[in-house]
């Protein structure tokens, strides 16, 4: 099964978080036009190694079961280009979001 939430940040725009429920795990992420948080089921070293020349701006939240627990999560890790817009790890993920509108 799939849901989708909005979420509201506090500028006011709007991004939007997927959840997928799988057999033992759910897949989360929020995403905006521009990038995304995920669940710890993203590989941050593979975007920025294998994948670099896509210039993917992402951030990785580990323990999170909710898309609520994402919006609110510090993240573990951020790719590069994620850095390069001031996204860190350790920022909570509704704050890496407002960064990647």
């Amino acid at each position: 099964m799939m849901r989708m939430i909005p979420f509201k940040l506090e500028s006011g725009e709007t991004v939007l978080g997927a959840e997928v429920k799988l057999p033992k795990t759910n897949l989360l992420s929020i995403s905006t036009d521009r990038g995304y948080i995920m669940c710890g089921a993203l590989d941050v070293a593979l975007l920025n190694d294998r994948l670099r020349d896509r210039e993917i701006i992402a951030g990785r939240a580990v323990g999170v079961r909710t898309l609520e627990e994402l919006f609110e999560a510090p993240l573990e890790s951020v790719t590069i280009k994620a850095e390069a817009l001031g996204i860190t790890a350790g920022m909570k993920g509704k704050d890496a979001l407002r960064l990647m509108l």
